[in-house]
């Protein structure tokens, strides 16, 4: 590996070390990866620190460069590994992809969804950009070949100093995404932790408040939805990868799932319009 390449491992046994709540300002960024072997799925409400045999443990290991700025094209490999650091060679794939990117900071004031490119031997890379310095959570999740979806955590810092937050969010039901008003609502007046629910999202046109007909597939499905719960840090139970409902009406994306524990949850539905993914993003609280 190239001298300009740093990569700080950290194995944790079935848990995920807490990050450090200073963002450090020598301009290095500081990453460490996680592993894990028992994988939430959006129904579950599993321990997820408990160990399944059943299943291969796999961690990820995460190499970037030693300087990263905000706002700049960072570079990243993942590295899929089992518990004794052997690579997995064989993944299939889900979602029209083979892995799922999920980046954060970790005041969940920003998101993103990227899809690493396969290289072989275990390696997936990508292009990723950091808006602000912080600290960032990256999930990836993937699925060797023969087994379930398998979640994976690893930590980034984007060193410098951290400005102060402008305004505090809404927990606003309707967003006007590019030219798309997005109105959210539950099947349940109050959302109740463990108890399945859906999430329900009607997309009309901004101009004309109709209902859009011409929403198109996005990762063979009408929609996408990431939860994560707010959470310091961040862990693998705190996040809830959800799949839309099919047979939906015209101008309507739903998905069922549940929220495993109380707390504030972020949510982020994506669809796709004329070829562009749009994202809208609502807060919801589970008691």
């Amino acid at each position: 590996m190239k001298r300009y390449f740093t990569e700080i491992i950290v194995v944790a046994s079935l848990f995920f070390t807490s990050s450090c709540s200073s963002v450090p300002k020598s301009g290095e960024a500081q990453v460490s990866s996680s592993e894990l072997t028992q994988t939430p799925h959006e129904h579950s409400t599993e321990n997820p620190h408990q160990e399944d045999n059943s299943k291969t443990a796999t961690q990820a290991k995460l190499t970037t460069s030693k300087n990263i700025t905000p706002n700049q094209p960072v570079s990243l490999v993942i590295d899929i590994q089992d518990s004794s650091g052997k690579n997995i060679n064989n993944f299939d794939t889900f979602q029209e992809n083979l892995m799922h990117l999920i980046v954060v900071r970790d005041d969940l004031q920003s998101f993103d969804h990227i899809h690493p490119i396969y290289k072989g031997n275990g390696r997936f890379e990508v292009n990723a950009t950091f808006p602000s310095v912080g600290n960032y959570t990256l999930i990836s999740d993937y699925k060797p070949s023969g087994q379930n979806e398998s979640v994976s955590l690893m930590k980034l810092t984007i060193p410098g100093s951290v400005p102060l937050p402008k305004n505090l969010e809404k927990f606003d039901n309707s967003k006007i995404v590019s030219n798309t008003k997005v109105n959210f609502k539950s099947s349940e007046p109050t959302i109740k932790a463990g108890k399945e629910v859906s999430l329900i999202f009607d997309l009309k046109d901004n101009a004309n408040n109709q209902p859009i007909k011409d929403l198109q597939p996005y990762l063979g499905e009408k929609g996408h939805l990431v939860i994560i719960k707010s959470s310091f840090p961040i862990l693998v139970s705190d996040y809830i990868h959800a799949h839309a409902v099919k047979n939906t009406p015209d101008g309507q994306v739903q998905f069922v799932t549940n929220f495993p524990q109380p707390g504030t949850y972020k949510i982020w539905v994506q669809f796709n319009r004329n070829g562009k993914i749009n994202t809208a993003d609502f807060w919801v609280n589970a008691s």
